[in-house]
């Protein structure tokens, strides 16, 4: 009898076999990429955040293992696809869950604006029958793999609201648009075409609208989620452990295999750390800023202790060792926060 696979068993082995081996490909090619997403929605692996937090965790870490655009893009989705699980909109619910895991339908993100509380980028205000939008959204990734984006716009009181738009160039009959920009050149995850978004007058409609929170709404959630993207560099660093233990078995060089089990034991320790803080809930808030720093610190490290090994070879773009090099500024700053900020520095100056 065959052995049921789980989700992470399923997700491992494809990542391994499908993935590990064109990880520089897939942070280049956009083609590259929506192959690998298609991989996972064809494994029903597109909506673990919604189904299943705690998987989910570790589904993040593993996949930015192995590629660090394809976790960033599938990030995107899984994200849109658990706030639309908890909202009360059920027709935006039957339109796009049943149709998220496999793939079929792909939605992507745009509210990190909403951390600017003073002169916010994009903001809302109610009109008979939903609300007028107008502004710049600074950040949606996914341009050609999404169909549309949760986006997140300030109301006058402060509360955030949130609701679904087109991620494609669109004119209103009434007059409303919104227009991207050409994807972003990146130092990482250029494939992932990442834009910009310029709003004027757009009318979101009451059935397009996932929820409306209250103020200081994105800044509790960020505290309570300290840690999500914490998972993102618990999987860089062992990525660029992965790089340097290929190093190690190629040179005769003992230094290369003890800095490896030096910096493969400080992982170990950060992940249980994180992990259980995570499934327990109970370190404070300065504890938990900490272990994020502390896993930012070692997403540096490992990075730069594999370009280190592999010497000049490690400039070239095309070297794993330079994609994770790079793939490790990216996640030192995802879900940045002033208190994150303050907590990596502090790690720095302090080490």
């Amino acid at each position: 009898m065959t052995a049921i696979q789980t989700p992470l068993d399923l997700a491992e082995t494809y990542l391994r076999e499908n993935v590990a081996a064109n990880a520089n490909e897939i942070d280049r090619n956009p083609d590259a990429l929506r192959h690998a997403l298609q991989g996972l929605g064809d494994r029903s692996l597109l909506s673990l955040r919604a189904d299943n937090p705690e998987a989910f965790r570790r589904f993040q870490e593993t996949i930015t293992r192995y590629s660090g655009a394809l976790a960033f893009l599938q990030t995107q989705h899984q994200s849109a696809a658990a706030m639309l699980a908890k909202s009360r909109n059920e027709t935006l619910k039957q339109t796009y869950l049943p149709n998220l895991a496999s793939g079929k339908r792909l939605l992507g993100v745009g509210f990190s604006q909403l951390r600017r509380r003073r002169n916010p980028p994009l903001t809302a205000v109610s009109v008979e029958g939903g609300y007028r939008l107008n502004g710049f959204v600074p950040w949606v990734t996914g341009w050609n793999f999404f169909e549309a984006f949760v986006v997140g716009a300030m109301l006058p009181d402060g509360s955030s609201l949130f609701g679904m738009m087109p991620l494609t160039n669109s004119q209103q009959p009434d007059g409303g648009a919104i227009a991207f920009s050409e994807p972003m050149a990146m130092a990482a995850l250029t494939s992932t075409n990442t834009v910009t978004a310029n709003v004027e007058n757009w009318f979101l409609s009451q059935d397009e609208v996932l929820f409306v929170k209250p103020p200081n709404w994105m800044e509790s959630n960020s505290k309570t989620n300290v840690l999500h993207h914490s998972f993102f560099a618990l999987g860089c660093a062992r990525g660029g452990l992965d790089v340097l233990a290929d190093v190690a078995a190629k040179k005769s060089l003992p230094f290369i295999r003890q800095a490896w089990e030096n910096l493969d034991r400080e992982l170990s320790d950060c992940r249980h750390a994180i992990f259980d803080a995570e499934l327990e809930s109970i370190k404070s808030y300065d504890d938990r800023l900490k272990l994020r720093a502390w896993a930012i610190d070692l997403a540096v490290r490992c990075a730069t202790a594999a370009v280190s090994a592999s010497s000049g070879a490690s400039n070239a773009s095309h070297h794993p060792a330079q994609r994770v090099y790079r793939e490790a500024l990216v996640f030192s700053v995802s879900g940045q926060t002033h208190d994150v900020m303050a907590a990596t520095l502090d790690r720095l100056v302090r080490h």
